[in-house]
């Protein structure tokens, strides 16, 4: 399955003053995939090392940091030749080996002439013990669940992305009815790639459920794995309460849904942990919107967003014809959906922070980005409903800006707003 990382895995490889990279993201969103894929494409041959369950390459860094030795060990490992510039390395899960990171270092000032790749869950990474993380020796490089586009071209629907990108409405508005029907198997398939694949292998909606459910089994074990147990019970209270605080008409994170009476200090280290592992997604509320808007944060208001709707289908035991077919009574978890989709959709692709904006007068803005110089206020309709009343408010105040609002609705420009289709979303920016 294609996915559009691969573009900035090339420009990794062709960089002047390359560094080792980190591929990070959370538990099965395609890492080890796109690696040896880019490998494929891009080099004569892949060096590929399992660390978690290669008994050969658990000692590869413990005797000494002897990169002569080091690439001879690869290569006699996975039988490949290492040629600087022609063989990729991977190591898998390198979190998993003694001295594994801290290598990274070592092939960054000692052998940079080669092309070094490593995966390894953002949990693995950052919550792993006793050994420094390589700070200014690696490259980093985040991937997430599919975006939408992806998910259009795992249906081998090319042609509708590329008039997607090429913005031609006219010619989109045609497709409507095509475009809003894969957005709602989006919906319920999500980007997870293995729920995915088995989406377009099968079109059996319980296996696709089956496969979300054994993924977030996984995350459920790890979240005891890697930290005390105490700790782990806080961390599943926040996690089992998202769609319940999703479903709010007001989405800030109370921490009162995952414990009756919890305060912030109760949670705060948990809310972290789901981040560091790519679980969740932040977007912190501003004062003011003015640039740059984390200069503006309040810390203490957030909302908290799932990476992957399909996740949030298959953790609130959503039904996949309510996700589906359209009009069948589900308006409020369609909004909790609507806007979890756009939240996953502007993380993936913006590559800077999310927020929301909200005021003692109860205005607020579902989100805010920095764009190039601008700040965009956008919000996020379920269906075709047009109305935009606090779009429109917070417009009026600031008027050197102009709204987004993402609907079902066609594309529509106006001197104050843009309506642009939910299906567009991650290829409009």
């Amino acid at each position: 399955m294609y996915r559009n990382i691969i573009t900035r895995l090339r420009e990794w490889k062709d960089k002047a003053h390359r560094k080792p990279l980190v591929l990070s993201g959370a538990r099965q969103v395609g890492k080890t995939y796109i690696l040896r894929e880019f490998g494929k494409q891009e080099f004569d041959n892949v060096a590929y090392i399992n660390c978690d369950d290669n008994s050969l390459a658990k000692d590869l860094f413990t005797q000494d940091y002897d990169m002569q030795r080091i690439i001879l060990a690869i290569g006699a490992i996975t039988r490949q030749p290492i040629v600087a510039g022609k063989t990729l390395i991977i190591l898998d899960e390198i979190q998993e080996l003694q001295r594994g990171l801290a290598a990274l270092k070592y092939f960054c000032e000692k052998a940079p002439e080669y092309h070094v790749a490593v995966a390894g869950s953002l949990l693995g990474i950052t919550m792993h013990r006793g050994e420094s993380f390589p700070v200014g020796k690696v490259d980093i490089l985040n991937i997430y669940p599919m975006t939408f586009d992806e998910f259009l071209l795992a249906k081998g629907r090319e042609q509708m992305v590329e008039i997607l990108k090429s913005k031609d409405w006219d010619t989109i508005k045609l497709l409507r009815n095509e475009y809003i029907k894969c957005l709602r198997e989006y919906y319920f398939v999500g980007g997870m790639p293995e729920a995915v694949g088995m989406f377009m292998e099968t079109n059996d909606v319980m296996r696709v459920r089956d496969v979300q459910k054994a993924i977030l089994f996984t995350y459920n074990k790890d979240m005891s794995k890697h930290v005390p147990a105490a700790e782990a019970n806080r961390i599943n209270m926040v996690w089992r309460s998202m769609p319940s605080q999703l479903v709010k008409e007001n989405k800030k994170f109370i921490y009162g849904v995952a414990r009756p009476g919890a305060r912030a200090k109760d949670f705060e280290t948990a809310i972290q942990w789901l981040m560091d592992a790519g679980l969740v997604y932040k977007a912190e509320r501003v004062t003011e919107p003015k640039m740059p808007l984390k200069f503006y944060t309040d810390i203490s208001s957030f909302k908290l967003f799932i990476l992957d709707c399909g996740l949030l289908g298959a953790m609130s035991e959503t039904p996949a014809n309510k996700l589906l077919v359209a009009d069948n009574g589900m308006e409020e978890s369609k909004g909790a959906f609507t806007e979890n989709y756009v939240m996953s959709q502007l993380v993936a692709t913006q590559g800077s922070s999310v927020f929301y904006y909200s005021n003692d007068a109860k205005l607020e803005i579902d989100f805010l980005i920095q764009h190039a110089d601008d700040i965009v206020p956008i919000e996020a309709k379920a269906e075709e409903n047009l109305r935009a009343k606090s779009l429109s408010t917070f417009v009026s105040k600031h008027p050197q800006m102009h709204g987004l609002r993402f609907s079902m609705s066609d594309f529509r420009e106006q001197d104050w707003m843009t309506n642009v289709p939910l299906y567009a979303v991650s290829v409009y920016f």
